[in-house]
């Protein structure tokens, strides 16, 4: 074992402990993978990032990416969190103007967006699915078919079966049946646009968790009202509902951009039910012939030390 630079970091929000928490290790130089899957095991968090040398020439740094249960060849908390991590503890990018970050599903530009940072959404497959797979999975959630506007099968990495329901209060509504989503060997992301009167405070919502939360003192602080609300169930993963997730964001926009569903720029808020505030930012942007979809958000460190590894 070695003394090795560590930070947690809270990502897609900027005030500490109201996102979505990730461990990096800032140096990952002669751990395999068993050691850096233990690792993430006891981290009991999420996602665990280790950092390395890139191989790649354009890259600024390379980052594999682990949750309890696997490794992920892309993750989008990750990447933000790792980024901040990196320019932090003092990484200095090849541009000034993006950071590149080496991983298994190749090459993600971020950028710096203000205090926020940005990367690049990785290319989307998606497909329909298939009618029997959309039943059992509403069921599971408790939805009636015509709370489900629109889905699909995403895949950028991790894959998410992707639902658009008819309002950010239905989302904010679900009670899962997370043993019934476990058993279907899916995640699943839900997104509902609010209503342009939307109040204030997403934590007062009419919902059971947030109710809870809103009435503690230890509640999510105000945030802008967002223009989507959005929910992730990860439940294969041993993780029943994810505080606040790049990927799903990323993948989500570029079909519901794609499909007209979203504007080209928008923002969503993540957490809600679980006493989070996540936002994330979501934009595209062509030039040049090429069209990128932009996934912002801030991140904070929490937690700066080391650790024995």
């Amino acid at each position: 074992m070695k003394t090795r630079a560590f930070k947690q970091v809270d990502v897609f929000t900027a005030q500490p402990y109201f996102g979505n928490p990730l461990a990096v290790v800032l140096d990952g130089s002669g751990l395999d993978e068993a050691a850096m899957q233990r690792f993430a095991q006891w981290t009991h968090l999420s996602e665990t990032t280790f950092v390395l040398p890139p191989t790649e020439p354009s890259a600024d740094y390379q980052v594999r990416i682990f949750t309890p249960g696997g490794e992920l060849p892309f993750a989008g908390h990750p990447t933000l969190g790792t980024c901040h991590a990196w320019l932090e503890a003092g990484g200095v990018p090849k541009r000034k103007d993006l950071i590149v970050q080496q991983c298994q599903a190749g090459l993600i530009p971020i950028r710096r967006d203000g205090a926020r940072q940005a990367f690049a959404a990785p290319p989307l497959k998606r497909s329909a699915p298939s009618p029997a797979v959309l039943a059992q999975v509403a069921a599971a959630l408790g939805l009636k078919a015509q709370h489900i506007i629109a889905a699909q099968l995403l895949d950028n990495g991790p894959v998410w079966l992707g639902l658009l329901l008819d309002s950010a209060d239905t989302v904010l509504q679900l009670e899962p049946d997370h043993l019934a989503l476990k058993k279907q060997g899916l995640k699943v992301g839900v997104a509902g646009a609010h209503a342009a009167q939307a109040a204030p405070l997403l934590i007062a919502r009419a919902n059971r968790e947030a109710r809870a939360f809103a009435a503690s003192p230890a509640a999510a602080p105000a945030e802008a009202p967002a223009d989507f609300e959005v929910r992730a169930f990860a439940a294969p993963m041993g993780i029943p509902e994810d505080p606040v997730t790049g990927s799903l964001n990323a993948s989500l926009a570029q079909w519901l951009m794609a499909e007209g569903h979203a504007p080209d720029n928008y923002t969503v808020a993540q957490g809600t039910c679980l006493g989070r505030a996540g936002r994330v930012h979501l934009s595209r942007e062509s030039a040049g012939g090429t069209t990128h979809i932009w996934v912002g958000g801030a991140s904070v460190s929490c937690i700066t030390g080391t650790v024995s590894l």
